[in-house]
């Protein structure tokens, strides 16, 4: 048994490798679950031996040897406590062959208790008290073994510790605030480590950076929590109801009676508080208050219907504002826009290229012109951000870049 022992941990003491990528601690499970069974195997013995020996009926020590018994069983006290001493304190870690060796320890110092017991009353002519104790004892280290061998097999079929996983889920929702949800979550304990793998769902208009921010808060907290643990989290973009959150908020603007087009929905996230804006259009004939109506419970429904937002804001606009969509429109319109702005600054400013492109739902446009190279610096400034505005204003859900230098360059 001992020597089983010490085979499983020597095998479970190696590093991960390529085919062991967990580790090799499940080898001492095993070491462990057979210990138990020798364990079995030797209260069964011990039963047998007493139950024979009381049917026989018949005496069994020989009395003339009595000291030579007791100097024996002294000897073996001592060896047997100091198994116990010295296998004790690792015994609560739950290394299984330690456990299982621990208890075959504590069997010895009882047979041990019991033979010295039995040999003394058997000096008075009692002849069963240490039979009947041993029976007593065979039962106590089947039952401990029993337990031992199922809660072996419970970890070795990768079963995930309750407590452990109910604290994982609250850690990562008190963490995040709420802000990220969890799926595919996978706990399995290997010897004293646990191993952690889970999806996090992290809302789509979260910068990469902040998410993983929290996500690192998250694995922290659960170390400080669970201790010995090998983290690992993959991070995927969450919307609302199946749809992009910009989507959504558009798609419930835009079903309140009188709203024409919604655009430029902003959304950001500060310190697990959602801040979110948007432009609306309606009828410019519609008064003030019943626009401002529509815009209340535009408010009212974002609140309800996002997670953890903390301010709405809603522009007003009227429908007959020339305006065209920028993650709509193609490269070429898109092109001839710019165009339309430079020319009427009547030939002071040419084109000499526009970079277009789509990216998180917003048009990027970077425009670069040429002007005199004596046009000061100021006044080459101003017409670069006038360019800037007017095409900001022709086009919503865009970001302007207008780069200037002079001819001939």
């Amino acid at each position: 048994s001992t020597l089983i022992i010490f085979v499983s941990i020597w095998a479970s003491s190696k590093p991960p490798d390529e085919n062991h990528m967990y580790g090799h601690e499940k080898f001492e499970y095993l070491g462990g679950l057979i210990g138990g069974f020798m364990l079995i195997i030797l209260a069964i013995s011990i039963a047998l031996e007493a139950a024979s020996r009381i049917i026989v009926g018949a005496p069994y020590m020989n009395m003339n040897l009595s000291l030579i018994g007791y100097i024996a069983l002294i000897y073996t006290l001592i060896i047997d406590l100091t198994r116990i001493y010295v296998l004790g304190s690792t015994v609560n870690d739950f290394a299984p062959g330690i456990k299982a060796d621990f208890y075959h320890a504590l069997s010895d110092l009882c047979s041990t208790l019991i033979a010295f017991l039995g040999f003394w009353l058997s000096t008075y002519g009692i002849f069963y008290g240490d039979l009947f104790a041993s029976l007593a004892l065979s039962g106590l280290l089947t039952f401990l073994s029993i337990r031992f061998i199922w809660r072996s097999i419970i970890e070795l079929s990768d079963i995930a510790p309750k407590e452990t996983v109910t604290k994982i889920r609250e850690e990562i929702t008190k963490t995040s605030g709420g802000l990220l949800t969890y799926e595919n979550l996978r706990v399995r304990r290997v010897g004293n480590k646990i191993f952690v793998r889970a999806t996090l769902r992290a809302p789509d208009y979260m910068g990469l950076e902040e998410a993983h921010d929290i996500a690192t808060k998250i694995e922290n907290n659960i170390l400080r929590v669970l201790g010995d643990a090998d983290i690992s989290f993959h991070i995927e973009p969450s919307g609302v109801k199946g749809k992009c959150t910009r989507e959504f908020i558009r798609e419930i603007a835009s079903g309140f009676k009188g709203v024409t087009d919604v655009h430029d929905i902003d959304i950001a996230c500060h310190d697990g508080k959602v801040h979110v804006s948007l432009h609306i259009r309606v009828d410019p004939r519609m008064p003030l208050n019943k626009a401002h109506e529509v815009a209340n419970k535009i408010e009212e429904s974002v609140y309800a219907n996002v997670k953890n937002v903390e301010n709405v804001f809603v522009h007003i606009e009227p429908s007959n504002i020339e305006l065209s969509r920028g993650s709509l429109i193609s490269d070429e319109e898109m092109n001839r826009i710019v165009q339309s702005v430079i020319e009427k600054y009547d030939g002071k400013v040419r084109t000499k290229r526009v970079v277009t492109y789509l990216t998180e739902g917003r048009r990027r446009v970077n425009v670069e012109c040429i002007l005199d190279e004596n046009v000061p610096i100021e006044k080459a400034h101003k017409i670069a951000l006038e360019i800037e505005d007017k095409v900001k204003e022709m086009v919503s859900e865009s970001t302007v870049t207008v780069h200037v230098e002079p001819c001939g360059n």
